[in-house]
């Protein structure tokens, strides 16, 4: 597995890098087969640190955690308990995945945008209808099934997924509602 560790303003020490690979390592090799790389960051806030990780399998989905702490080395273990516990919860799914799967996900290129916010204000009406475009950025939309969509979801710890269905082929979305179920949008 390739490892990115790197810290926001901080020095990240080789010990810490040492310690990060190893205990990173035995975590998702115990539950996950073959993940391919993982993404580590370290930040500080205030008094905490922040320690953000992400982790792409062989199977095409990605489990992210994050956890605060005001040592840095507790951040870090924070993070892969909750990484662990994710992986731990849908062991069983993901290798049924991986099994089922012939081919690796297959991803489609996307734009995604970020648009300027808008003040809303009561006696001001607004100079036009379009929005402003403050950012743009490639993104990729996998194709998967529902079930694997709503996996995808719950590990990367979003609030909602676009997806290509395999089965149909059209593009749908899994969201989180307020009443914690799970809703699919198939147009």
């Amino acid at each position: 597995m390739r490892y990115q560790i790197s810290g926001k303003q901080i020095d990240i020490g080789e010990a810490l890098q040492t310690h990060v690979k190893q205990e990173l390592g035995v975590a998702v090799d115990k539950y996950a087969e073959r993940p391919t790389d993982a993404n580590i960051i370290f930040s500080r806030n205030a008094h905490e640190y922040v320690c953000e990780a992400t982790v792409h399998l062989s199977t095409g989905l990605t489990a992210q955690a994050k956890a605060h702490a005001t040592e840095i080395y507790a951040a870090f273990d924070g993070c892969r308990d909750k990484m662990e516990k994710q992986l731990r919860r849908y062991k069983r799914r993901l290798k049924d995945h991986h099994r089922d799967r012939a081919q690796p996900v297959e991803l489609s290129g996307a734009s995604s945008y970020i648009l300027a916010s808008t003040e809303d204000s009561e006696d001001s009406e607004p100079e036009t209808l379009q929005p402003m475009i403050i950012a743009e950025m490639e993104t990729t939309v996998p194709s998967l099934s529902v079930g694997e969509a709503v996996m995808q979801m719950e590990l990367a710890g979003a609030p909602l997924l676009v997806f290509r269905n395999e089965k149909s082929g059209g593009i749908n979305i899994v969201h989180r509602r307020e009443d914690g179920n799970v809703g699919w949008i198939d147009p």
